[in-house]
């Protein structure tokens, strides 16, 4: 024993000096990808040599009667595919020939126990050759890890024996159904890890295009081949030599940042979590640059790497014909109206090579002849198109036939798969523009923007032409109609394409892009009235959405400026439309039933200015008159109250903008109020899914902020507010906000609000004690707080009746009550909030006067309000 205790000792110092050397790099100088290989198979190869002097100094092997029932020691899973990561399993096959001996547990005390005392995650099987071919047929976990082995030591023929009678009795007899399980497997594993290309903390294994890809393609290959090795991928034609070196460099890369993340975690770690991003960017050699950071580049470089492997996998599956359903058609199918093109296994594909050399605008034909099919282009033909690239050049850029070939790949209904990705992948679509190249793989690095820029762009298009194919109940209306009136839809789809090319460049990125785009377009030779048309719709793209969510919408001067600006009702229709898709596109954060119907709202009025003069011709008097007329005529119904004195005490605004049955409803909650400290109200809105909270209480100092912090303290979320002070000094405060959470509690919880707030009203509660008790004030997302820092803007000129306050922070539970409290205490009153709450960084607005019901434009206040804001908003961290 004391032999193979000195083996473990040996191996545990050449196992510190790899890790060492490997360390030493972490913080210093990047590795490269031969560097990360190499760490890979030393690994293996010291955890290799380990066993091999245990087997030849072994005091139990000799007692186990090894002539008649040779055993081998065999490496499975990344260890039998050399490529063990730092902190990675090692798992181990102790395969006999006949049976396995009762010694076989004292040989496993003997050989696993030193390394389990060394802390190493050592998984291990006793198994005889039957055994082992009887699990494999029964259980595919073990067939797969089998199909990874690699005999280490002890008798050779035993392992040979072992892969033959797999090969003969079960890959070859079942492969069919062990591929579809593979498949299934990798369904369910990308359902549960979702898709690693483009999220901001991707599983490096698991998620879809992490090393469990090129796993699965290993396997079903070496199903289909006998693989031996990665390399055999090449030698049987699954990849060409260019694909083949492209996927070794992005599992290297993928390698190396896991094994950096094992050494910063101390532990087999496979998710990049948002704390170890930035070391494990900053050792790989990335650095901060204006405009991006340098974890944004990194992570924008592992999703691209990320995406080669799904990419691969996806069309190895596709070539042998999974996923669909009845047979391949054998021949190949001339395309009559294109030659050169034919069809072949449901795939497009060129007669030859020389076919593009004859004709360079092949390379666009082919993914025209695919939009109009609705047919994806083959493996051949994707390697073909990136092969001739270097032909799409300036007079291929600027050619007529070319531009209207990518009009109809634009305008073309969307298949099932989106053309315009298969462009990307190719390359084609950055040498045809070549402007794209620097949005390529540009990640945004907030919780608010699901993919890169570039796929962003590629999702807009294809949400608009959705817009027009879609028969789902679901879709929204008027989107539907508005896009299938349009007469000029590729303007809107060149809109769409282009809107945040100008990402990565100085200064605002609407406003660089509406520039790009116009030497774009006036390179493919648009005339100027529809470069101009572009260029607005890419420079304006935000606008509504930031009035809509940003903004008193139901202010009329806000409706009338925005319409002047727009000034026509067909860019107003486009913009909506480009805003719809724009956000639908960015994420489910961006966009949900509240967002949609601010939107809606905000358009219908606009539209209603531009088309007919509607808000901008009638008279405030008699809107209020006839407003007056009628909720007389309605409270009717309210008995002896004095509706007509209650009505006179109702602020202007109040009344222009509050529907009659809520004036009513109003009127009761305040007719209930007597001497209590407040009346509260709750309402259900099925279809937007949130609740109308009305306060109706005697105003005081920081009624807002008491509100919002009793909110904070019962995980209330607001989405919008509309506070409102009558004459007679009555506050009425009218909040959107999400539903509690359990909502089959939801009434014991509107209970504890509401004495919550008594209590705080009373003097009876210390919101900062309570809410300090239960940790909720300062916690935050600290993963994007040094992204971008925090700003507060004061802006006159938005309102002439108001001074408009701009907070942009990172979200965290308290904010807004830290935020309004601030705001009470430099003597502001809030009319109207505009709250965004629902993704890490937030955009609040708030419209105050001052205690002298004027604007605040004295300098010296301004600042003294950007002061006090930024005092409560979290500091930036330092990484």
């Amino acid at each position: 024993m004391s032999i193979i205790k000195q083996t473990s000792e040996s191996y545990s110092a050449t196992y510190s000096d790899i890790l060492g050397d490997y360390r030493s790099s972490l913080f210093s100088s990047p590795s490269t990808s031969e560097e990360t290989s190499d760490v890979l198979k030393k690994h293996a190869l010291s955890i290799d040599n380990y066993f091999q002097s245990c087997f030849e100094s072994s005091n139990i092997g000799p007692k186990m009667d090894f002539i008649r029932n040779p055993y081998a020691i065999i490496a499975l899973g990344g260890y039998g595919r050399s490529e063990q990561c730092v902190h990675s399993d090692v798992d181990l096959l102790f395969l006999f020939q006949k049976n396995v001996p009762p010694a076989a547990d004292e040989l496993i005390r003997e050989i696993i126990y030193p390394l389990w005392d060394l802390k190493l995650e050592v998984g291990y099987a006793t198994r005889s050759l039957d055994e082992c071919i009887f699990m494999a047929k029964s259980d595919y976990e073990v067939l797969t890890s089998i199909l990874d082995a690699r005999f280490i030591c002890g008798i050779s023929s035993v392992f040979i024996k072992l892969r033959d009678l797999v090969h003969r009795k079960i890959v070859k007899r079942n492969a069919k159904k062990i591929m579809n399980w593979l498949l299934e497997r990798n369904i369910e594993r990308h359902h549960d890890f979702g898709d690693s290309t483009f999220l901001l903390q991707p599983n490096l294994k698991e998620g879809k295009g992490g090393l469990r890809d090129y796993h699965t393609l290993r396997w079903i290959a070496g199903v289909k081949y006998d693989l031996q090795q990665t390399r055999d991928l090449e030698f049987h034609g699954v990849m060409s030599h260019l694909e083949y070196n492209e996927l070794m460099a992005a599992l290297s890369f993928i390698w190396n940042v896991r094994n950096k993340l094992h050494l910063l975690t101390k532990r087999k770690c496979d998710q990049l979590y948002f704390e170890y991003q930035r070391p494990v960017a900053e050792s790989m050699g990335f650095s901060d640059e204006k405009g991006q950071s340098a974890v944004e580049k990194f992570l924008g470089e592992l999703h691209s790497h990320m995406t080669f492997i799904k990419n691969q996998l996806q069309l190895f599956l596709y070539e042998f014909g999974y996923g669909k359903k009845g047979k391949w058609r054998q021949s190949a199918q001339k395309i009559s109206e294109t030659p050169g093109i034919h069809l072949f296994k449901d795939r497009l594909n060129f007669d030859s090579s020389k076919t593009i050399l004859n004709d360079p605008e092949m390379l666009i034909k082919i993914f025209e002849v695919s939009a109009r099919l609705k047919m994806p282009l083959s493996r051949e033909a994707e390697r073909l198109v990136r092969e001739f690239n270097y032909l799409v050049d300036e007079k291929f850029r600027s050619s007529l036939s070319v531009r209207n070939l990518f009009e109809n790949i634009l305008i073309l209904p969307a298949p099932t798969f989106n053309i315009l990705e298969q462009m990307l992948n190719t390359g084609f679509l950055t040498n045809l523009v070549p402007e794209f190249k620097n949005i390529v793989n540009r990640i945004q690095y907030d919780a608010y923007h699901l993919f890169p820029v570039d796929r962003h762009l590629l999702r807009t298009v294809y949400t608009l032409k959705m817009l027009g194919e879609s028969e789902d109940p679901e879709q929204d209306e008027l989107c539907v109609k508005l896009y299938r009136g349009l007469k000029r839809k590729k303007i809107l789809l060149l809109a769409a394409l282009l809107h945040d090319i100008g990402k990565g460049h100085e200064g605002r990125h609407s406003q660089a892009g509406a520039q790009i785009s116009s030497a774009v377009l006036k390179r493919m030779g648009y005339s100027p009235r529809e470069i101009d048309l572009v260029s607005f719709l890419i420079e304006n793209h935000l606008l509504l959405i930031k009035i809509a969510t940003r903004r008193d919408i139901n202010d009329e001067e806000t409706a009338i400026i925005c319409a002047r600006q727009i000034r026509d009702g067909n860019r107003l229709r486009m913009l909506y439309l480009l805003t719809v898709a724009d956000s639908i596109a960015t994420g489910p954060k961006a966009w949900n039933s509240w967002t949609a119907s601010l939107l809606r709202d905000f358009f219908l009025k606009v539209l209603g200015i531009l088309e007919k003069g509607e808000l901008a011709t009638t008279s405030v008097v008699n809107r209020i008159a006839k407003k007056k007329k009628a909720v007389l005529d309605a409270g009717r119904e309210l008995g002896g109250v004095d509706v007509g004195r209650i009505f006179d005490e109702m602020s202007p605004r109040y009344v222009l903008y509050m529907e009659v049955e809520d004036i009513i409803s109003h009127i009761r909650l305040y007719n209930r109020l007597s001497e209590k400290p407040f009346e509260l109200d709750i309402a259900h809105d099925a279809e937007l899914n949130s609740r109308t909270v009305t306060i109706c209480a005697k105003d005081r100092p920081g009624l807002f902020s008491k509100i919002a912090g009793v909110f904070t303290l019962n995980n209330i979320n607001i989405l919008d507010v509309h506070a409102n002070t009558w004459k007679n000094e009555i506050a009425l405060d009218i909040f959107k906000v999400e539903p509690p959470p359990e909502q089959l509690f939801e009434d014991e919880r509107w209970q504890r609000v509401g004495k919550n707030l008594e209590a705080v009203l009373a003097g009876e509660m210390d919101l900062q004690a309570e809410m300090s008790k239960k940790e909720i004030l300062g916690k935050r997302n600290e993963a994007f707080v040094s992204i971008r820092p925090n700003r507060v803007a004061v802006d006159n000129e938005g309102s002439s009746f108001y001074t408009i306050i701009e907070v942009f922070s990172y979200d965290f539970k308290g904010l807004l009550y830290e935020v309004t409290d601030s705001i009470s205490r430099l003597g502001l009153n809030i009319t109207v909030a505009k709250i965004a709450t629902k993704v890490d960084q937030v955009v609040d607005v708030f419209y105050v006067r001052d205690e002298n019901d004027a604007k605040v434009d004295d300098p010296a206040a301004v600042e003294q309000i950007k002061k006090e804001i930024m005092a409560v908003l979290p500091a930036k961290m330092d990484r």
